[in-house]
């Protein structure tokens, strides 16, 4: 019966030898209490026992008892206090509010404090970015103040070398070159970062290696340069980085210069000096950027 007075039919009775020492109880016998709650078992030799009774929703209770030679053995009202509720929930993150998660702490990533270092995951084994997450920290980068305070400097310098003469100079010949600094930045960073790792499923990130000789490292470095890991894991040919900085540099025809646009010469350029500021910007995160950024966070070693 349960605890309230109510008879339960159903219930499981097992009787087993009460035997002692871990040995094995050689007497098994089973019952289901009847309508009435009751239960009885027939032929059962003399000696220690036990009864275990188990109902779902019920605590399991025993009880032990004796039987002598000849005897009978009646039990009392047997209650069986129900069980507290319990439920088991299982929590398990999905890979987009994982990566969700890291790309949080990568655009908190700054050296020394203040220069973004978006563009690289200390966990070698980050999840990928969705389209959605990819478009995200490509504006991230863009809307940067640093990003805007460099691209005056850089402006600033060739107002000063009075490169790309066609601009002229003054306040409207800066504010050309501004401008033309500021679009190779946006539409590199777009166009590599966002549209093609979107388009081909790729990870537009350096991913930290950290681990190795300085050797291996250095080349794996360069070598990212050219390979990239595709969103399935897979490491790939960088055709993201490579065909976005060649297709920024054909795009930059449009608004420099007549007189400094060199057609396919100038997109050569502009796609190699891609590749090459991206093999020293990879040399730069595995040995020094690292040490100047504070908080990054720590992961397992690949």
């Amino acid at each position: 019966m349960s605890s309230d007075g109510a008879v339960y039919e159903g219930v499981k009775v097992a009787l087993t030898e009460a035997a002692g020492n871990g040995a094995k109880s050689a007497l098994e016998k089973t019952e289901i209490t009847d309508s009435d709650g009751e239960f009885t078992f027939t032929g059962v030799p003399p000696g220690p026992f036990k009864l275990t009774l188990t109902s779902t929703g019920f605590v399991t209770k025993t009880i032990a008892g004796r039987l002598g030679a000849g005897q009978s053995f009646e039990t009392q009202e047997i209650v069986l206090p129900v069980a507290e509720a319990t439920t088991e929930v299982k929590v398990s993150a999905s890979t987009v509010e994982i990566a969700e998660e890291q790309l949080h702490f990568e655009e908190q990533q700054r050296v020394l404090g203040v220069i973004p270092n978006f563009y690289v995951s200390y966990d070698h084994d980050a999840a990928p970015l969705t389209t959605r997450q990819k478009y995200s920290l490509a504006w991230r980068s863009n809307i940067d103040p640093f990003t805007w305070l460099v691209t005056a400097g850089f402006a600033g310098v060739e107002q000063a070398e009075n490169t790309f003469s066609g601009y002229g100079q003054g306040a409207q010949g800066y504010a050309k070159r501004y401008g033309a600094n500021y679009a190779d930045s946006f539409i590199g960073t777009m166009i590599g970062g966002a549209v093609l790792p979107s388009l081909l499923k790729q990870d537009p990130r350096y991913f930290y290696k950290g681990t190795g000789t300085v050797r291996s490292r250095a080349l794996y470095a360069i070598a990212n340069s050219v390979v990239c890991k595709g969103d399935n894991g897979r490491w790939q040919f960088n055709y993201s980085g490579i065909l976005g900085s060649f297709a920024a540099g054909g795009i930059s025809n449009l608004y420099y210069p007549a007189s400094d646009r060199n057609g396919p010469a100038l997109t050569f350029e502009e796609g190699v000096i891609g590749i090459g500021s991206s093999a020293v910007g990879n040399l730069l995160q595995e040995f020094v950027v690292k040490k100047l950024t504070p908080k990054t966070p720590k992961y397992p070693a690949p």
